[in-house]
């Protein structure tokens, strides 16, 4: 697979991340995060799969109301490994992202994902 066909599904797979739709529904999130996934979330708390499933499912689960995405960048690290960064705008909240996905034929699943915030005068 070209690295462009990789960087279309990855980015594309982070996107439905970030809908209200696939955040409610277990079944994508399991299908998107791969059995080892791990995240450092912006507190430090580090979150596994199921965790953050729960969470994210769960009756306290808040939606991103608006989610604005820029400057992606996707680099292939190993043959099946890439790793995607980007800026997010979210709710009034702007931090840096970084998500690691590994592609098997073309079903992209996040090993881990990392936010950390930024102020607002950060570039």
């Amino acid at each position: 697979m070209e690295d462009e066909s990789i960087a279309v599904l990855v980015t594309g797979a982070e996107r439905r991340l970030l809908e209200p739709e696939t955040r409610r529904d277990p079944t994508a999130l399991e299908d998107l995060l791969h059995e080892s996934f791990r995240e450092i979330g912006r507190s430090g708390r580090l979150w596994t799969r199921d965790e953050l499933i729960d969470v994210m499912t769960g009756p306290d689960a808040v939606d991103v109301q608006s989610a604005v995405v820029t400057g992606e960048h996707v680099e292939l690290v190993a043959p099946d490994l890439a790793l995607l960064t980007y800026t997010l705008d979210a709710d009034g909240m702007r931090s840096r992202r970084s998500s690691l996905w590994r592609i098997a034929g073309d079903r992209p699943r996040m090993l881990f994902h990392q936010g950390t915030p930024l102020g607002p005068h950060v570039g």
